[in-house]
């Protein structure tokens, strides 16, 4: 992996708002924030993959453990933007809390006014504290580009819970990283996408994306990789 400048602490950002405006029309409010993930939310974390990869159809490639993903996303040597980093996005009725002060990153708080309430039958398996609910999350590392030489951030995963989805949820969590790349002088901000998806490929299209039909993956993984470990 390219090294990479360090990120720039933290700008401060306004209040969050802890009330209703007195003026909001009618609607179904729902308080959000996106924060760094931590040690503790791992196993959300993992109940998000698992749910992630039965939507993309790929169960028998899931072979992560919650002790594997303590061990690779929250080591000690790991830094936020530096490496693996992990956003959560959480809902809440009410006003969250005061967040702890984070030398990396000040989780971004979000008023949203909704149609109809969310009926979220997961609740209670999602739940983080009191009434605060897991949504979804974005996972990114750095990469580079020696056609722009500078670094940019690739999008490993994003997804959002089933009853979450197409209320503006998966954009607040992909802009966070782009704004983060703007923050840091980063070049672009890459991902791949299923070509069945015809949804999220209009979505990604939509916030201004670029799909790159021309381009394939190609991977290495399991016993075509561990060819390799023996190898002159």
């Amino acid at each position: 992996m390219a090294a990479a400048a360090p990120p720039p602490p933290p700008t401060p950002t306004p209040e969050p708002a802890t009330t209703l405006p007195e003026t909001a029309p009618l609607g179904h409010y729902l308080f959000t924030r996106i924060r760094l993930a931590t040690l503790s939310d791992v196993p959300h974390i993992h109940k998000l993959i698992h749910q992630m990869a039965v939507f993309e159809r790929l169960t028998h490639l899931f072979s992560a453990t919650e002790s594997s993903l303590s061990a690779t996303l929250f080591s000690p040597t790991t830094r936020p933007f530096q490496s693996f980093t992990l956003l959560l996005l959480e809902a809440s009725p009410n006003p969250f809390p005061p967040s702890p002060i984070d030398p990396f990153y000040t989780p971004v708080t979000k008023l949203v006014n909704l149609d109809h309430p969310i009926e979220d039958p997961e609740r209670d398996t999602f739940k983080t504290l009191d009434d605060i609910t897991v949504v979804g999350f974005v996972l990114f590392f750095p990469n580079y580009s020696t056609f722009l030489g500078k670094p940019g951030f690739y999008v490993e995963d994003l997804f959002v819970r089933e009853c979450y989805r197409r209320k503006g949820f998966g954009r607040m969590l992909l802009s966070a990283v782009a704004k983060q790349a703007v923050k840091m002088g980063y070049g672009r901000v890459e991902w791949v996408v299923l070509d069945w998806n015809v949804n999220a490929i209009k979505f990604y299209e939509d916030m201004g994306a670029d799909v790159l039909n021309e381009w394939r993956i190609c991977r290495l993984t399991g016993e075509a990789l561990q060819a390799y470990g023996g190898a002159d």
